[in-house]
């Protein structure tokens, strides 16, 4: 544990209050040097993490600072960071804005998601700035605390992965709804439709934590069987492409700013 002082802008909005909460359980930080700013002034963390209301008192009091809040937010956001490292948790937002409205000269653009809440995001960041090598060790420990992390080669990386893993449970949200609605007008109960659809998502996900997916594939292929014949239309259809287009869409949205 360090003796840095950590601001979140926006950390009691899901993000930044799942985030926060991680570092204190996982003794990353101690409360003391937690500090908080909301609007509403209200906090329901543990004794010792300060509240403010003012934003720049939290950037003033602060050796980093986090903004968790969304990109509209931030074009109303009137900070001066000069001198202190701040890390933008924003999609759409590039590190060159960050400096140019707040002055810092250190910025790292990070991209959780929303499994934050059950400490299992991936989260891809980036650093804008000479940071020392155990600061950027810091920054890698600090998303460990919600899941896994890498730091990536260029901001570009950040844009395009808001769009994939950014999107967290989004892709298979959709997934499990549309093999759920397939069921139901093949005939399925709705309610076991659901069920079903649930148990492909969220039982093959944990599977595939531990397996390989080609593999996976191919051994299932190999059978030429039910799931083989599911699986060659799919890839007659050329879902790969169908993926990619959706990606790109997003990352589209993110490199042109939101």
């Amino acid at each position: 544990m360090e003796n840095r002082t950590l601001g979140i802008i926006g950390g009691t909005g899901w993000l930044g209050r799942a985030i926060a909460e991680a570092l204190l359980d996982n003794g990353f930080i101690k409360p003391g040097h937690l500090l908080i700013s909301n609007r509403s002034g209200i906090s329901t963390f543990e004794p010792g993490v300060k509240l403010l209301s003012d934003n720049q008192q939290l950037v003033d009091l602060s050796d980093i600072v986090v903004l968790s809040i969304r990109p509209e937010q931030f074009r109303k956001l009137q900070i001066n960071a000069r001198g202190k490292r701040v890390i933008s948790l924003m999609a759409g937002v590039p590190a060159a804005a960050i400096s140019a409205a707040t002055g810092a000269d250190e910025i790292v653009r990070a991209m959780p998601n929303a499994a934050v809440e059950i400490r299992q995001s991936y989260t891809p960041w980036y650093c804008v700035g000479n940071l020392f090598e155990r600061d950027r060790n810091w920054v890698q420990r600090l998303f460990e605390c919600v899941g896994s992390a890498d730091e990536v080669p260029d901001e570009d990386c950040i844009d395009y992965l808001s769009a994939m893993s950014g999107t967290g449970p989004a892709f298979p949200a959709m997934l499990q709804m549309a093999l759920t609605n397939q069921a139901v007008a093949a005939g399925i109960p709705p309610a076991i439709a659901q069920r079903a659809a649930q148990g492909v998502v969220v039982g093959g996900g944990q599977m595939l934590a531990r397996r390989d997916p080609r593999q996976m594939i191919e051994s299932l292929m190999a059978y030429r069987g039910v799931t083989a014949a599911a699986l060659q239309s799919m890839a007659d259809q050329d879902i790969e492409s169908i993926v990619g287009r959706a990606v790109k869409a997003g990352a589209e949205v993110a490199r042109r700013g939101m």
